[in-house]
């Protein structure tokens, strides 16, 4: 924890100026969206979204931790006699103990906090294909110079003309976009290989291209910060773009996607599950043969055809991976319900008079949740899997959309000359998925008693 402490006061202060205008943008954008709502939605971008999660998440977690550390170091302080544990203590210090479900735990907190942070920490944009001739097929570690142009980065947005408040919030946040756009970097650069200066020229090369520029043209226009390194650590790709940046992004759709489709099939077989098991009878025959069919029906098979009829998008496979998983977490419930609703205290429930759903989601529901968070833990490694093996295959998310499965098909083809492409995104899935699992295993030890000891 202090560890991740220090990491996010070190990432907050080396990116103030670019969370300071994520926050001014944001209170602009929710005035400006209250004020005229047709306005602020011709400005607004998915991207500037990013930028204000990232920079919540950034401010959140810190004050979160600080506060967790503030009351264990205050227990400490002033000797609290410890209160009667509850189940759900008693499970979260037996998963303490559990240590390599803690370091697969960290391992996960860094991964979605690199997805939640990816604007602030990704070097490059996901997208940038910049001077391939010098940037592409880089390897891991690889340091390129680069000549600051005096061009902008991006195209200038044209500010909007008039006065009143509705122009100056439009123009405001406009500005603010245009420099998180740019990550507070203005000027555009060109990758060389090598360059020198002669007179009032630069004469640089790119590949085996030879080239010149006036030094007017370069940002300073003197003989001095004409130019800049840049690192590629994981290396590029065929197109010049950064393996790094494309990763971290791409773990915002993979890890998105898996706990969005547990959390929807989860839920779903949960209020399946329980409904059929409570009530019996031709509702609990009727769903489960729903159940049995779709268990038997080939899920990929089903998910490629409705691939196949509606299209490609991130949405489509999100439904498509819910709906086709929640069959498993029903008939886990429904047998959970079964031997629940004939125990002592449900019979008392029924004798007090309580409806059905209050006797359902005050006491059968919450005794299913066991099982559940043990499926769920050890499913999202499963979705992970599904969904890079799709995109692997052109059918999940779209180039250039970055995600782990369409990275590892870009690279394919080159494997053998340039490993890295391919390598590192797949480290990533082996790294999420085993880790995924651990935690399942951890917490599965944690809620049973018998493991617990």
């Amino acid at each position: 924890m202090l560890i991740a402490l220090i990491a996010f006061l070190l990432l907050l202060i080396l990116q103030a100026d670019l969370v300071l205008i994520s926050f001014s943008s944001l209170f602009t954008a929710t005035e400006l969206a209250i004020l005229a709502p047709e306005a602020f939605l011709e400005i607004f971008t998915a991207e500037i979204l990013e930028f204000w999660i990232a920079a919540i998440y950034l401010v959140t977690v810190p004050v979160i931790l600080a506060l967790i550390a503030w009351k264990s170091l205050r227990k400490k302080a002033t000797a609290e006699q410890p209160d009667e544990l509850s189940l759900g203590k008693i499970s979260l210090r037996a998963f303490m103990r559990h240590t390599i479900a803690l370091y697969a735990s960290a391992i996960i907190f860094i991964l979605y906090s690199a997805a939640f942070l990816a604007p602030f920490i990704a070097p490059f944009s996901p997208y940038d294909q910049q001077d391939f001739l010098v940037t592409a097929y880089q390897p891991p570690l690889a340091r390129l110079e680069a000549l600051v142009l005096r061009q902008p980065k991006n195209l200038i947005i044209p500010m909007q003309q008039g006065g009143g408040r509705t122009i100056n919030l439009a123009n405001s946040l406009i500005s603010d976009f245009q420099l998180l756009k740019t990550r507070n970097e203005p000027n555009a650069i060109r990758f060389v290989n090598e360059y020198r200066i002669e007179g009032d020229n630069v004469i640089y090369r790119q590949g085996i291209r030879t080239k010149t520029i006036a030094l007017g043209e370069l940002a300073g226009g003197g003989t001095s910060n004409i130019a800049i390194k840049r690192t590629f650590i994981l290396g590029t790709d065929q197109y010049g773009r950064d393996i790094l940046s494309r990763v971290i992004y791409g773990s915002k759709i993979s890890l998105s996607i898996g706990f969005l489709v547990v959390l929807i099939s989860v839920t779903l077989g949960t209020v399946i599950g329980v409904t059929s098991g409570y009530f019996g009878g031709w509702i609990d025959a009727i769903m489960m043969r729903i159940v049995d069919i779709l268990i038997a029906f080939p899920a990929l098979f089903l998910i490629l055809i409705i691939i196949a009829t509606f299209g490609n998008s991130i949405y489509l496979i999100v439904i498509t991976l819910s709906f086709t998983g929640w069959m498993g977490v029903a008939r886990i419930v429904r047998s959970q319900v079964l031997s629940l609703k004939e125990q002592e205290f449900i019979l008392a429930a029924k004798s007090l008079g309580l409806s059905s759903m209050r006797i359902i989601f005050r006491h059968l529901a919450p005794n299913t949740l066991t099982p559940v968070i043990i499926a769920a833990t050890l499913r999202i490694g499963s979705i992970i899997l599904t969904e890079a093996g799709l995109s692997f295959l052109g059918l999940g998310v779209q180039p250039p959309t970055p995600s782990w499965g369409n990275i590892i098909n870009e690279g394919r083809d080159s494997l053998l000359n340039y490993w890295w492409i391919s390598t590192f995104p797949g480290i990533a899935i082996l790294t999420t998925v085993v880790c995924f699992n651990l935690v399942g295993d951890g917490v599965r030890d944690a809620l049973d008693p018998r493991m617990r000891g």
